[in-house]
């Protein structure tokens, strides 16, 4: 089982001068100790306007900036917003593949929708359109990367003509493939499209079962790749803190874990929010904001984490991501936990990593070449096919220019 840690940069008021430049130094930082200490992945949200629970809406420039200060983690978009009111898909698909140069090819492409009013209204997105939206960005943002050139594209949220995206991703066709996750339906979802489930849900190992079989069961009947490859993963969220002391890792990391929960249901479920004036944590503290039956996950010493993940390990979660910088735990206790961690738990895990990566990739195999037989493949163009266009100076200065660049149509087609 591998590991990654999770990043929403919450930062709960009273907020003071310099605040978020220390949340995201700090944050830096723990990417880089991680990437040392060979946690694998590094998972940075993408949100906007969820003041206290998520200041980082441009997640392309902090794993950027990871990519620099570390050697070997993976760092993934968890996720990307795509409807194309967020982002227009030749923007998103320019972004990951300059990311994956420039990180030596360690993206993961994690993709998602959001369900908070805050986001949706301010960009002018229908929630009743928004999962429609989603699947076509996504699938095209998967041709822009993969074929040279993109042959163009009609279709109900996103449309452009011919073009060639460049720069190409050093993964090719193009970095995995995520989709987020809050339910059993959407890992039914992510396993009949061939994307890997981030699964942005707290459950136990007993019900996580259930959510695995459900996903490798269905991927192997009913696969049709959304993408040009397929990424059979399922990852899943935990509270994290680890002490010696049981006792002090839960003070030092159930109240952020806690505040984790409670601002999620504040700007998702329940809340009444005030722009720039509402005050989360304090009613946070006013409310309690307790979660008792999450209590106990990934919070304790190392024989207890060891338990806690080899049952997720057990019923074949492939990823535990870490919710480790939540509320207001302390950058120097993460660090401390991260360290302890790698130390004591993590190596009886990574040490039967690859065999277990081996046997399942053979045990898959067959059922990956029938998904790729079931797909419809976006029909690419021939050279004579490909549309010429004039600049527009050309087009001032010789009219007749105009007339030559017709050509097939703007678009080539659906996939």
């Amino acid at each position: 089982m591998k590991f990654g840690v999770f990043y929403e940069h919450q930062l709960p008021r009273p907020w003071n001068e310099g605040d978020e430049h220390r949340l995201f130094q700090d944050a830096l930082d723990q990417v880089e100790l991680a990437d040392r200490l060979g946690i694998q992945y590094a998972w940075e949200v993408e949100h906007h306007f969820l003041e206290e629970y998520s200041h980082s809406s441009a997640p392309e420039v902090f794993l950027a900036a990871c990519s620099q200060r570390t050697q070997q983690i993976r760092l993934g978009h968890g996720i990307v917003l795509m409807p194309p009111g967020y982002s227009h898909p030749g923007k998103i698909a320019s972004r990951i593949a300059t990311l994956d140069l420039i990180s030596n090819g360690r993206v993961e492409f994690g993709t998602g929708e959001s369900s908070s009013r805050a986001e949706l209204e301010g960009f002018g997105i229908d929630p009743a359109k928004k999962r429609e939206m989603w699947f076509e960005a996504t699938e095209q943002v998967c041709n822009l990367m993969a074929m040279d050139p993109y042959p163009g594209y009609e279709g109900k949220h996103f449309s452009m003509p011919c073009r060639n995206l460049v720069p190409k991703p050093m993964q090719r066709p193009h970095p995995p493939l995520w989709v987020a996750c809050s339910n059993r339906h959407t890992i039914h979802l992510a396993a009949q499209l061939g994307i890997g489930a981030l699964t942005f849900a707290f459950v136990d190992p007993s019900e996580a079962k259930h959510w695995v079989d459900d996903y490798y069961e269905t991927f192997k009947r009913e696969c049709v790749p959304i993408g040009h490859t397929v990424n059979p993963n399922i990852a899943m969220i935990t509270g994290f803190s680890v002490h010696e002391d049981g006792e002090e890792a839960r003070r030092r990391g159930l109240e952020g874990f806690q505040f984790f929960g409670f601002g999620l249901g504040h700007h998702y479920i329940f809340g009444e929010h005030k722009p720039g004036r509402t005050d989360i944590w304090q009613n946070f503290q006013k409310f309690g904001g307790r979660m008792p039956q999450n209590e106990g996950r990934g919070i304790g010493t190392p024989d207890d984490l060891r338990t806690h993940l080899g049952k997720f390990d057990d019923v074949g979660v492939d990823q535990v991501i870490f919710i480790q910088q939540a509320g207001r735990n302390r950058h120097e206790h993460i660090c401390e936990s991260l360290e302890l961690f790698a130390d004591r738990v993590m190596p009886g895990f990574v040490e039967r990593e690859d065999e277990r990566e081996r046997k399942k990739n053979e045990e898959l195999a067959p059922y990956v070449a029938e998904a790729f037989e079931r797909k419809k493949w976006m029909k690419g163009l021939s050279d004579d096919e490909i549309p010429t266009f004039p600049a527009y100076g050309r087009q001032i200065t010789d009219p007749a220019s105009d007339a030559r660049r017709a050509g097939p149509g703007v678009a080539a087609g659906k996939s």
